[in-house]
């Protein structure tokens, strides 16, 4: 369901809000000679990534099995739909999540991927079977995970299929497939039932896909221990998208869990040159000149983590829930309140704030609130959930017989 994106070492941050002190001194180590790795010692012949063109490319499997499921000369509508009923509505395909970035034809193949895994696949068998199938970057909440020695943020990545506006909004194509707010737009999504359309997301070019995948096949290949295989992996993420900062941020971690600091610094600045707002990228500086005994400058970007942090609705929202379950529901209420101000279409924060009133003893704020997330909720089965809580939560007060 979702698609590894970069490395954070394990660190702890701290709040407060500064300016990153200049350092004129810094060893000037551009782009390039961070992509030749001099300091490994490795040639540029090292193992060769897959070619680009073998990423999305459709084997004679995948269509032989499109050839017994799509009908070729049906309409659009009809075939996404004949599409997602062979993947999702056949119960002897089986595709099964785990956390091995494939291409489209190993997807198939092995039925088995991450997010970015069955997005290869599936915009591979839709533009196969003449649908126009984009790859989109989803603003999901932060999510992450522990890996060894590192943090990993997880990255969520998808598919838009446009079909002209030939369905329409409230139509779902199986369980896979969910209308967007654009009438004929088709959210495609590995894990449909997680994905809200209130997250942000946007459409991006193959390039960009391509820096996706070689940058989570590099981050795999990191954590096996092989570093030559990383780095050539890191290499081709850069040529299809320089202005990824995940790549430049694990390429950085690459460098310093090999000890070279001056190019770990270099890597990581270049991907807050791509991104101002790559946390990773902040948070890995910090741990990086806490080593160095730099203390100034470590708490000067774990200040701009915190900030950036603080300025995340979900993050709020996670705080909110901390706060809720600890039973401080005026903190959970005040961090909420700051989230729906972030974020006004959200479901999720405005249940929570309901039950924070709830707790508190205040049932006609609850029953606003939750009336709230009803009214933003994206889907029918959603306005049903939050109306079913209300019905079981809120029973409204009994009828007074007035006196005659």
């Amino acid at each position: 369901m979702w698609a590894r994106a970069a490395l954070a070492c394990l660190t702890t941050l701290v709040a407060g809000c500064a300016s990153v002190p200049a350092r004129p001194d810094r060893a000037r180590i551009t782009p390039d000679e961070l992509l030749a790795a001099r300091p490994f010692g490795l040639t540029q012949d090292s193992p060769t990534p897959v070619e680009e063109k073998e990423v999305l490319a459709v084997s004679d499997g995948m269509r032989a099995f499109l050839d017994e499921h799509v009908a070729r000369g049906a309409t659009r509508n009809v075939r996404l739909r004949q599409l997602a009923m062979a993947i999702v509505g056949r119960g002897d395909f089986r595709l099964e999540y785990d956390e091995t970035t494939r291409t489209a034809a190993k997807t198939f193949q092995t039925r088995h991927g991450n997010c970015l895994s069955f997005s290869n696949m599936f915009v591979a068998m839709a533009r196969h079977m003449g649908l126009e199938a984009y790859f989109q970057e989803v603003e999901t909440p932060p999510d992450w995970s522990v890996k060894g020695d590192a943090f990993v943020l997880n990255r969520h990545v998808n598919v838009l299929v446009d079909l002209g506006g030939g369905i329409g909004q409230q139509e779902r194509l199986a369980s896979l497939v969910r209308s967007t707010a654009s009438e004929g737009q088709h959210v495609v999504d590995f894990n449909m039932d997680d994905f809200r359309t209130s997250y942000d997301r946007r459409v991006v070019s193959d390039a960009r896909a391509l820096a996706h995948y070689y940058n989570n096949v590099g981050v795999e290949r990191m954590q096996a221990g092989e570093r030559a295989a990383a780095l050539g992996n890191f290499r081709k993420a850069a040529a299809n998208d320089p202005s990824f900062s995940p790549t430049w941020t694990n390429l950085g971690l690459l460098y310093m869990r090999n000890g070279h600091a001056a190019h770990a610094e270099a890597a990581h600045l270049q991907a807050l040159k791509a991104d101002p707002s790559d946390l990773v990228a902040m948070s890995n500086l910090a741990s990086l000149y806490e080593r160095q005994g730099d203390r100034e400058r470590a708490a000067a970007y774990r200040e701009r983590v915190v900030a950036h942090r603080n300025r995340n609705p979900y993050y709020r929202f996670q705080l909110a829930r901390e706060a809720f379950d600890a039973g401080d529901y005026d903190a959970a209420i005040r961090y909420l309140n700051d989230a729906t101000r972030k974020k006004n279409n959200e479901d999720q924060f405005y249940f929570l704030l309901g039950m924070s009133y709830l707790k508190k003893g205040d049932p006609k704020a609850a029953r606003r609130w939750i009336s709230r997330a009803e009214e933003v909720a994206a889907t029918d089965a959603l306005k049903r959930r939050y109306a079913s809580k209300m019905d079981i939560l809120l029973p409204p007060p009994p009828e007074v017989e007035k006196p005659k």
